[in-house]
């Protein structure tokens, strides 16, 4: 008897088609401020299969808002060379095909390019051009310069405009390279770092004057990836060992400190920042006490700050709360600065899903519940006026398991326990996915 797994069941299964639908229902009021796309990616095999929930053919959803209107809702797959032609990462002889990718887990845009993300293979260009929204260019491998995968999780700098990202994988060394792009989308710094196991490296973090890099024992299994084993081919494998790597920007070929931790895996980062001169790193991360073979993900990550002391060489681990959740996100203005708050998401609780905003200065959580059947993927903040860290509104596709649809749901982050201020309603249901953003048309 054939058994369905479980993510490709419920909210985790595949739509089958793409839908562009305009003029939406709304209850409450559409922020009239805002006017551009909220875009999320994830996984929607054409297939209705995949070995693992990590591995679907990448699909965008979208929703356009102008000036109080919810003008149009539009989801499209990502057209990859794996889902035009069936490319392959690897051909028979080992060579690495960089076009061969499902980009369905982020979508970003940096030096006016929108970006669909996946960390196995290069970014795939979308145009998001009146008429054309969320249709594939192509892949995108800044002007012939990008030789390794690019991570779903690139940080912008506030500061300089720099887009700070890795590559990592491969079958042989070296297993991580550290990429710089400048305000302008030019490739300006590509350097390899030493480790040594090829280990699955989700996220990293960046401060004011540091990149921090996680190098934590999820090893890559060759032996699995080529007898097409169940799950993904990494093994959970805590004899490698757990450590940070400290790389100072200002020196970015230069030597990268490393420091030890206690085994855990980490797929997302809150927030760094620096204090004491530079001589304290603060990390904010959403740690798991282990992954299961095959990247088995029935644990659960908790929210924990990690303090590194580079004088010291130590770094101090502390759990900041309990509860299950993922999907950590701060007002990306204040990328690698103090910030007082972040916010993240709990797919199942005791009273439904739920966001949570967290303030890291007063240790305290609210949070915003969505009763039993309701269930919130990740909340981008959108900024409501020029002051990082300033008021703002949170955005989460919410699905409903009761109708089996999705709504926009908007929230007021300052008064999150409040009622949303609007519920734009989908045609349909947006499958639970990984991480997307508003793109304001300005």
């Amino acid at each position: 008897m054939t058994t369905t797994a479980p993510h490709l069941l419920g909210n985790f299964a595949p739509v089958p088609d793409e839908l562009t639908v305009t003029e939406l229902s709304v209850t409450g009021s559409v922020p009239p401020e805002l006017t551009g796309w909220y875009l999320r990616n994830g996984p929607n095999p054409r297939e209705a299969a995949s070995a693992h929930w990590f591995l679907g053919d990448g699909m965008v959803h979208g929703v356009r808002l102008e000036g109080g209107r919810a003008a149009a809702y539009r989801n499209r797959w990502v057209r990859t060379a794996s889902f035009t032609r069936g490319a392959r990462p690897y051909d028979e002889h080992g060579n690495h095909d960089l076009t061969a990718g499902v980009a369905n887990t982020h979508v970003v845009r940096h030096a006016g390019r929108t970006l669909a993300l996946v960390e196995s293979s290069h970014p795939y260009e979308l145009d998001c051009r009146p008429g054309h929204e969320l249709d594939t260019i192509g892949a995108y491998d800044f002007n012939g310069r990008l030789h390794t995968p690019m991570t779903a999780h690139p940080k912008t700098c506030p500061t300089t405009g720099e887009l700070h990202f890795f590559g990592y994988g491969g079958l042989t060394a070296p297993y991580l390279t550290y990429h710089r792009a400048d305000a302008a989308g030019e490739l300006t710094v590509s350097r390899p770092i030493d480790i040594p196991a090829h280990t699955m490296m989700h996220d990293f973090q960046l401060t004011s004057a540091h990149v921090v890099f996680m190098d934590l024992p999820v090893v890559f299994d060759l032996a699995k990836a080529r007898a097409g084993a169940p799950g993904m081919p990494y093994t959970w494998t805590p004899d490698h060992g757990a450590r940070l790597g400290v790389l100072r920007r200002d020196d970015p070929h230069g030597a990268v400190r490393w420091f030890e931790i206690q085994p855990c895996y980490v797929f997302h980062t809150l927030g760094a920042h620096e204090e004491a001169a530079g001589q304290r790193l603060v990390l904010h991360v959403i740690r798991w006490d282990r992954l299961g073979d095959g990247v088995d993900v029935n644990g659960h990550g908790s929210l924990w700050r990690w303090t590194i002391d580079l004088a010291a060489g130590s770094v101090r681990e502390e759990q900041l709360d309990d509860r299950s959740t993922e999907f950590p996100r701060i007002d990306d203005r204040l990328t690698g600065l103090p910030h007082r708050h972040g916010h993240t998401s709990t797919a199942k609780g005791p009273d439904g899903g739920a966001i949570h905003r967290y303030d890291l200065r007063a240790g305290t959580v609210t949070s915003h519940l969505f009763g039993s059947g309701r269930t919130p993927g990740e909340a981008s903040f959108v900024p409501a006026d020029d002051t990082p860290g300033g008021p703002g509104w949170l955005m989460a596709y919410v699905h409903d398991a009761a109708t089996d649809r999705s709504d926009l749901v908007i929230l007021d982050a300052d008064r999150l326990a409040d009622p949303p201020v609007a519920s734009v309603h989908l045609p349909r249901r947006v499958p639970s996915g990984f991480h997307g953003n508003w793109l304001p048309d300005a």
